[in-house]
């Protein structure tokens, strides 16, 4: 099973391809991690991706790629993948599409998650993040035990500045711009499935699981 999930941020990608990732086991690909990781490390990359990103822009293309590439050459991606994060523009789904070919395998579907902008700025707002482990929590919706702890491993919770109200609202701005067209690149191939994720959590994921089972 090949994926990508799509949607604009906020959407729930990263947090279902996580459970996902676990319940069928294949990885969990998302270049939004990589891209963080390199940017704790302090990393000629993460420096690069950091002056886009705490601005709330997309990290240019040809950077992206190359992260997926070595990503997709490792041998736990061999029998499957999910990727969050990736393509975020048609001429990522291009280059995702010949990388794939290369490896004599396709992309099996494209996972459409759209929700209301109101509930994207209310869950992206309110998103807490440890700075140790990376475990992700919400001051509403999965608050923690302790205020500004974390309840796996006692780190700091922080907000993400691309998690600041006006920062949500440029990437909103960049996702429309950019990212929304890859609904239609992937329909008129007749890869896209959509799923609705401005419902309850639970829903979103059995729809999910619903459709990666049909892809074993």
């Amino acid at each position: 099973m090949r994926v990508t999930l799509l949607g604009p941020p906020g959407a729930g990608k990263g947090t279902h391809a996580v459970d996902l990732s676990r319940e069928f086991g294949v990885p969990h690909i998302s270049t939004g991690d990589i891209f963080r990781e390199e940017m704790k490390s302090e990393t000629e990359l993460g420096k690069l991706a950091r002056s886009y990103i705490d601005e709330g822009n997309l990290v240019p293309d040809d950077v992206t790629v190359d992260i997926v590439r070595g990503r997709l050459g490792k041998e736990d991606a061999s029998a499957g993948f999910i990727l969050d994060g990736f393509p975020r523009t048609i001429p990522q789904a291009e280059q995702l599409d010949g990388l794939l070919s290369g490896l004599g395998t396709a992309l099996d579907t494209a996972i459409y998650l759209f929700a209301p902008e109101e509930v994207i700025i209310q869950r992206l707002s309110g998103r807490r993040v440890c700075r140790n482990c990376g475990a992700v929590f919400h001051v509403v919706n999965i608050p923690p035990r302790r205020e500004g702890v974390c309840d796996r491993c006692g780190g700091e919770l922080y907000r993400r500045e691309d998690d600041a109200p006006e920062a949500i609202r440029q990437r909103m701005r960049q996702y429309e711009s950019k990212t929304a067209g890859l609904v239609g690149y992937y329909e008129s191939g007749g890869r896209l499935v959509r799923v609705d994720a401005g419902i309850a959590r639970q829903e979103t994921y059995r729809l999910l699981r619903e459709i990666m089972a049909g892809l074993r």
